[in-house]
């Protein structure tokens, strides 16, 4: 039967990934994959990581199953880092995922169960593995205005008057902080305000949050998560332990599901354990236990917000130094949104062609919207990416 197969469209990000380790300069910069690297371009694993391990070797008793919907002190933690007191703690049904991937994807399949002829509201753009697994489900997808090319900020009228047309039933999918793949954030008066206007269509929000912590500090960054999930009747979160814990090959994730009333969670309960079971059986737990001993120890937790926040100033500071050095080589202000930008990634509003020159002539990836990986720079490669980027035909 394998004859029948189509030809599956080839992954942008894995494609030049491709071409980036068969490249044989030794000057190449790689700003496409989104993973976190340190200066000397490892992605290391944090200290408090390998202690929380080290404790698992010597204390974990059994490697048996966990329960459908994965531990429930790894929802607990979850719910105190994302959450805090926003919500009323019996609201809140969870389900752990493999990854925050995952949890997109059992969101997905939750709302299709629920309401199979929703539409699906997405930021233009978005994160390109948000509209292809909903494609690959057959659910409606429209997008919201949100990225305004020119200035490297948020479009936030058109993004209000497109989420106007939501309705009951549909989805509305939000970002909660560190916008993949503009950096471009909103404000918490313009949070608030697009909280009012989904609530007001009745559709239900889902909120992606990957990348807490690495914005404007762990509580600041959650603070967008927290006013949806207290003004919003309904609402989804999609979390990933990736990037803010450095567990990206543990597949560390978990969705929320916040209701309204009692009965109603119990349902969102029950079905979340259910979709567990038909897709995976019963989540991963080795980075679900790591995350669980860190936030549980308060020495530990210390030392994890330390490594987190190093992490977070180390990008501030690129941010800082090439916006700088582009506007010293370009005399311009062009490029000044990145010092505002927030998170791992930033859209240089570079055409194709360009993109294309750039990795021709100078051996910088990037993708071919021009979105580039902040963290994939250090201090020594920021000025080569910026002359390479003021000496190019814009």
């Amino acid at each position: 039967m394998f004859e029948a197969l189509q030809d599956q469209p080839k992954d942008k990000i894995l494609a030049l990934m491709a071409l980036y380790r068969a490249d044989p300069r030794d000057s190449k910069i790689d700003l496409g994959v989104g993973v976190y690297k340190n200066a000397q371009g490892i992605t290391p694993v944090m200290g408090a990581v390998k202690t929380a391990e080290a404790r698992l070797v010597q204390t974990q008793e059994s490697k048996s199953y966990v329960g459908l919907t994965g531990d429930p002190a790894f929802a607990d933690v979850m719910v105190e880092l994302i959450l805090g007191d926003a919500v009323a703690r019996e609201q809140i049904a969870h389900a752990a995922t493999p990854g925050g991937t995952g949890a997109i994807r059992q969101a997905f399949e939750l709302v299709k169960m629920a309401s199979p002829d929703a539409t699906i509201w997405m930021s233009n753009p978005t994160w390109p593995n948000h509209p292809s697994i909903a494609k690959y489900l057959g659910m409606n997808v429209a997008d919201y205005r949100y990225f305004d090319e020119a200035t490297g900020g948020v479009d936030f009228d058109g993004m209000c008057a497109d989420l106007k047309q939501a309705k009951r039933g549909d989805l509305v999918l939000l970002h909660g902080c560190c916008h993949n793949p503009t950096g471009a954030n909103l404000t918490l008066e313009q949070v608030c305000k697009v909280a009012s206007i989904v609530k007001t269509t009745g559709a239900t929000a889902l909120v992606d949050i990957a990348y807490q912590g690495f914005g404007d500090g762990l509580n600041d960054d959650a603070a967008a998560t927290r006013v949806y999930a207290s003004e919003i009747d309904e609402v989804l979160i999609a979390a990933s332990c990736s990037k803010n814990f450095g567990i990206y090959r543990e597949r560390t994730g978990i969705l929320f599901a916040i209701a309204r009333d009692a009965g109603t969670k119990d349902r969102a309960q029950a079905t979340l354990a259910y979709l567990n079971r038909q897709n995976f059986s019963f989540p991963p737990d080795h980075g679900a236990r790591v995350v669980t001993t860190i936030l549980e120890d308060a020495e530990l937790r210390s030392a994890w917000l330390s490594e987190l926040e190093a992490t977070r100033q180390g990008m501030l500071d690129l941010r800082t130094q090439l916006a700088d050095e582009l506007r010293r080589l370009t005399n311009s202000d062009r490029f000044d949104f990145l010092a505002v930008h927030r998170g791992m990634f930033s859209r240089l509003g570079l055409s194709p062609e360009i993109v294309e020159q750039l990795r021709d002539d100078h051996a910088v990836y990037m993708v071919g919207d021009s979105r580039i990986n902040i963290a994939g720079l250090n201090a020594q490669t920021v000025p080569v990416l910026a002359a390479a980027i003021a000496g190019a035909k814009i």
